[in-house]
């Protein structure tokens, strides 16, 4: 699988990852023997970058990968995590104190010494512009906990000016066929700056692979039951801000545009992939066979130019007025 080096960081990681929230929580249940064997699998597939996060699962999907790493050491994985979202969303609990406590919580979670990279996970807009909490985390890097840091984002705003931090290495940022703002400015001032970018619900919660209609029920623990207005967190996290009816009508021209002997869920990643300055695409997997077909989307031709400005023009008609001002 293709290598690309993560922004600042240095490390060379696979252009497709494991997002690996749904082996948390808030996908419906996945039991541990079948976690271990999707992680499995990424890794024989040429995976080498997983997403965590200390919330997901509180700690389960981290531990599940600490499980992991300790019985494949040489798998050469790198583990990014995410920490914040367990605390009070106040800037003002975005402090060396905190930051400290998270990251042990996480190292001992995952059963490492030092984290491959820490990820602000969605806070508080004010904190992107709070020099004290950019220097917290240079001090984490000073005391070897974390080798490197990041930001997740909910808004291209807020991607920009974490680019500007001379000291972040990635933006994650939502990302896919139904989400395209980033293009504008966010994937060229990354590109720029040498900041990697991280392109997170990369099939809109499933959405993209076609699979789902108008009398499909989620589980009452699936946040695709019980947050498509953000009644939970950010709407933007679940359908990527798509009204859940448009978004099926959508995913079905989308699906139209498929080449021959790919998936709509290949071509949506494919299509990712391509775009300039995107590092590594993290679709999640319930399954060994979803991993499989995931990172299988890397060895796909490139989109043609055809089918390119097919997905523009969907977009445009169908997407642009829901989420393109918000996002």
């Amino acid at each position: 699988m293709e290598q690309r080096v993560l922004g600042r960081t240095g490390r060379a990681v696979s252009v497709v990852g494991l997002g690996t929230w749904q082996l948390g929580a808030d996908w419906g249940q996945v039991d541990e023997r079948d976690a271990l064997a999707v992680l499995d699998a990424a890794v024989e597939e040429g995976v080498t970058f997983f997403d965590t996060a200390d919330v997901y699962g509180d700690g389960r999907s981290e531990r599940l990968i600490g499980r992991h790493l300790a019985e494949r050491p040489d798998s050469g994985v790198f583990t990014a995590t995410k920490m914040g979202r367990r605390a009070d969303q106040l800037p003002e609990n975005y402090n060396l104190a905190n930051f400290r406590a998270w990251n042990d919580r996480s190292r001992s979670n995952l059963g490492v010494d030092r984290l491959d990279l820490v990820q602000l996970h969605c806070p508080p807009t004010l904190v992107y512009s709070r020099d004290a909490v950019f220097d917290a985390l240079d001090t984490l890097v000073a005391e070897d906990r974390i080798a490197a840091y990041g930001v997740s984002v909910e808004t291209c705003a807020e991607a920009l000016t974490a680019i500007a931090r001379p000291g972040v290495a990635s933006v994650q940022i939502i990302l896919n066929p139904f989400r395209l703002k980033p293009l504008e400015h966010v994937l060229p001032a990354a590109a720029e700056a040498g900041v990697g970018i991280i392109a997170r619900v990369p099939l809109a919660s499933g959405l993209l692979t076609g699979k789902y209609t108008g009398s499909t029920v989620f589980p009452a623990d699936d946040h695709r039951s019980y947050n498509r207005a953000g009644e939970a967190f950010d709407q933007g996290e679940t359908f990527s801000g798509v009204e859940y009816t448009e978004g099926l009508a959508a995913a079905r021209e989308f699906a139209a545009l498929a080449p021959h002997g790919a998936t709509p869920a290949g071509t949506a990643l494919r299509w990712i992939m391509q775009q300039p300055g995107v590092t590594s695409v993290i679709p999640g997997a319930r399954s060994v066979t979803q991993a499989r077909g995931n990172a299988a989307a890397a060895a796909l031709a490139p989109l043609g130019p055809e089918t390119l400005k097919a997905i523009a023009d969907l977009y445009d008609r169908r997407i642009r007025g829901q989420v393109h001002h918000r996002w």
